[in-house]
C-alpha cells in the first residue's frame, strides 16, 4: 500500500505500468531497452478516492485522464526502468495530494476608494486625449 494522505492509500494493484522505447535519454540503448513507463491508474475502480478528490484530480490532470476515466501518465526523463518507474509514481502521488486538499473558498472583495479614483482618473485622461485627436480648426 502506498500511503497519500492520512485517509487516502493506493493498492499497487490498482497501477497497471507497460514499458515502451523511450523518446528520451537513452544512449545505445535507446532503440533497444524499453526504458520510458505508462502509468496507468482507473479512477472509476478506485473506492478509497472522494467523489470531490476525484474530481478536483480530474481536473488537475486535464488531457492525461480520457474519456474511460482512466490517467495515464508517461515518465522518460531518465535512462533506467527503475528510475522512470519511481518517477511516475512520485509523479501520480503528487498529483492525488494536489487533488487532496480542497481550494480555499472565495471571499469576495470590494476596490478601494483610490483604486476607483485612479481608475476613473485615467479615464478622464484617455478621454481628453482622444478629444484633442480632432480636427483642426483654422481661423
Amino acid at each position: 500500500m502506498i500511503q497519500i494522505t492520512p485517509k487516502i492509500a493506493l493498492d499497487e494493484r490498482d497501477l497497471e505500468e507497460r514499458f515502451v522505447r523511450s523518446p528520451g535519454p537513452g544512449g545505445q540503448n535507446v532503440n533497444k531497452v524499453a526504458t520510458a513507463v505508462q502509468l496507468r491508474f482507473a479512477l472509476r475502480g478506485f473506492s478509497t478516492l472522494p467523489e470531490d478528490v476525484r474530481r478536483r484530480l480530474v481536473r488537475l490532470a486535464g488531457r492525461r485522464v480520457g474519456n474511460d476515466e482512466v490517467l495515464t501518465i508517461e515518465a522518460h526523463r531518465f535512462r533506467t526502468r527503475e528510475r522512470n518507474r519511481a518517477d511516475a509514481l512520485e509523479r501520480l502521488v503528487e498529483l492525488i495530494r494536489r487533488a487532496s486538499r480542497a481550494p480555499a473558498p472565495r471571499k469576495p472583495t470590494r476596490p478601494t476608494r483610490a483604486s476607483q479614483e485612479r481608475r476613473l482618473a485615467s479615464k478622464r485622461q484617455r478621454a481628453t486625449t482622444k478629444r484633442q485627436r480632432g480636427t483642426a480648426f483654422d481661423d
